[in-house]
């Protein structure tokens, strides 16, 4: 039976642990996060994202993070289990994605709940372009 994208959220929500943007700033600000990742598109990223992110368009994640891939991003290089939190607009497609890296053997990982636009709202750091 085919599922909604509504759906294919709802089930990742089940499997992803989620954190808020407000905890992900104190994650951060404490070191205890390895890999912010930015799966939007690249007009969202050059529009502004957090400073020191790893920009991966979710469309080429399973390249980026494939750990045997020529296209393995240095930042996921070896990192497993590294502490990653991953965040687009608002929250699902970084749902999706965290869980694609959780298939992929990435045991740490959690989704940004309210993705950039909580960010921004809260007034924390962004870089543009």
């Amino acid at each position: 039976m085919a599922m909604s994208v509504e759906e294919m959220v709802n089930e990742a929500r089940k499997h992803v642990p989620e954190v808020s943007a407000s905890e992900a700033k104190e994650a951060l600000d404490q070191g205890e996060v390895e890999v912010i990742l930015d799966v939007r598109e690249p007009q969202e990223w050059v529009a502004g994202h957090i400073p020191g992110a790893v920009y991966v368009p979710r469309g080429l994640l399973e390249w980026h993070a494939d750990q045997a891939s020529p296209m393995c991003k240095p930042e996921l290089q070896g990192r497993t289990d590294a502490r990653i939190v991953v965040h687009c607009a608002a929250g699902g497609r970084s749902l999706l994605a965290a869980q694609t890296l959780k298939k992929m053997g990435y045991t740490n990982v959690v989704s940004m709940d309210g993705g950039f636009s909580d960010w921004a709202a809260h007034g924390f750091p962004v870089e543009r372009g």
